[in-house]
């Protein structure tokens, strides 16, 4: 398994694929990213993302039946694995950890 560094877009890609579960595929991914967060994403950099974090092991993927939708193809299915699961946990678990590091005196400001 190659590093498990998350970027932000791949963090929010593997996130995504959770929250997705079990039809998280490349559009969906895309869609779903703009529609909660407002980034707009192109299919190629969704797929790129989502075939780098497959090549890190974060990811696994199978292929769908048919579907009328897509004139008879079949889509690729992203999937969480197990170490997917653990780079979501130690990344929240360390900005967590930051955060929290943070004196509430700097956390606090005056409104003009």
């Amino acid at each position: 398994m190659k590093g498990t560094y998350l970027g932000e877009l791949e963090e929010l890609v593997l996130l995504h694929v959770g929250i997705l579960h079990p039809n998280a595929y490349g559009v969906a991914v895309m869609d779903e990213i703009e529609k909660q967060t407002g980034r707009s994403l192109n299919i190629s950099a969704a797929h790129s993302v989502l075939t780098r974090l497959e090549d890190k092991g974060l990811l696994k993927s199978r292929m769908s039946e048919p579907t009328e939708e897509r004139g008879g193809r079949r889509k690729r299915i992203f999937l969480l694995t197990a170490a997917g699961k653990r780079a979501l946990e130690d990344a929240n678990e360390l900005r967590t950890q930051l955060f929290n590091q943070i004196p509430k005196v700097a956390l606090q400001f005056r409104l003009a």
